[in-house]
């Protein structure tokens, strides 16, 4: 099975759903299993994590590869992959089962190496709001931790080195009830929660700006309010989902919002900025086995999208993001590029191959 059919395998089960998740983690098992790989699952809310290994446990050097087959929810033809050209499209086709169709294919490919040791791990939840319990902590809680890690978020080919960190939060915001054939005795609390966004978006915090990123993201995910057609509401939440600089303290931003009047925060979601040091050797031997299969230089970036990595640099264990080609992802025209599914597996081989070489050049130029 090539990196287009597995992909839309994997594009087929709605995982937006628990059924779908379960329904697709029993397939990666299945696969897996077929293929004598040794694998096992956790459980996480009732969700599958699953893991798989190859190579020697005694090897020297540990390996960590890791997605997600979660997916945000799509409309139902988007679970119907489709080709155009080089595109594959469909509801997680760059985020990420693409990757995740390549990862598998390349740990099958590295069954028969002896000098790492390579461990996939499979979560149910990236895309969860979930804060405190997550298939990446517990993976890590149960001992899959290594020397690196990749997680296969969307990069297109490049090594991602820093992502932004999470502070979502919900905004109550208060008007006044009128009749809704007089609004002008009210005061609408839909129409001020747009106004408390505009200001958020106003806010200090969101000009700034680092080396690998031009500003924070700000987006408004969700409006709830309003309770009865002719009545003017007196009360609106709102869902700001805020992706900060990893320079920036949430708890900082936090204070700028609760200054804004007639807002207050009732809730809140955190999830910390990834960063690694780019000049690391697995970093750098990722970037030159990754320069093969890239039509451009490869550089180190900073991803816009909270990252997984977290839970392993927590455990002290440097992980950055490596994706293929692609676009679109969380929209309705989501692709990742053939082409680069089968150039990000072989790219993934290579550096697993290689380590040993990289790691002992490098030990050597230290000496």
């Amino acid at each position: 099975m090539d990196e287009r059919l597995l992909t839309e395998k994997l594009i087929g089960y709605d995982t937006s759903s628990a059924e779908g998740i379960k329904q697709c983690a029993g397939f990666v098992k299945g696969w897996l299993d077929a293929r004598e790989i040794e694998t096992h699952q956790l459980d996480i809310r009732g969700l599958p994590v699953t893991v798989a290994d190859v190579g020697p446990r005694a090897a020297p050097t540990t390996l960590l590869l890791h997605g997600h087959i979660d997916v945000v929810p799509g409309r139902p033809e988007q679970f119907e992959a489709r080709v155009d050209g080089d595109r594959l499209y469909g509801r997680g086709a760059y985020d990420m089962k693409g990757a995740l169709a390549s990862l598998l294919l390349a740990v099958a490919d590295l069954r028969e190496q002896d000098a790492v040791r390579v461990r996939l791990g499979i979560v149910p939840d990236e895309e969860s709001e979930e804060d405190e319990e997550r298939g990446g902590d517990l993976l890590v809680a149960r001992g899959f931790v290594g020397d690196f890690a990749i997680t296969g978020e969307p990069t297109d080919m490049h090594v991602g080195v820093a992502a932004k960190g999470v502070v979502a939060m919900r905004l109550r915001v208060e008007g006044r009830a009128a009749h809704g054939a007089t609004p002008w005795l009210g005061e609408n609390a839909i129409l001020r929660a747009i106004d408390v966004f505009r200001a958020v978006q106003s806010l200090p915090f969101a000009s700034r700006s680092s080396e690998l990123f031009d500003r924070p993201s700000i987006n408004l995910g969700r409006i709830l309010g309003g309770d009865a057609l002719n009545k003017v509401p007196d009360t609106c939440y709102i869902d700001v989902d805020v992706r900060y600089l990893p320079e920036q303290d949430p708890e900082a931003i936090l204070d700028e919002v609760r200054g804004i009047p007639g807002a207050t925060v009732i809730s809140t979601f955190t999830r910390p900025p990834a960063e690694v040091d780019p000049e690391l050797p697995f970093v750098r031997a990722l970037c030159e086995a990754t320069a093969h299969h890239h039509d451009g230089e490869v550089t180190s970036v900073g991803r816009d999208g909270a990252s997984d990595a977290v839970s392993f640099l927590r455990a002290g264990v440097p992980a950055v993001e490596f994706g293929p080609l692609g676009g679109g992802h969380h929209g309705p025209e989501e692709w990742v590029s053939v082409g680069s599914l089968a150039g990000y597996r072989r790219a993934v081989v290579e550096f697993v191959r290689g380590v040993p070489r990289w790691l002992s050049a490098d030990e050597e130029g230290d000496s």
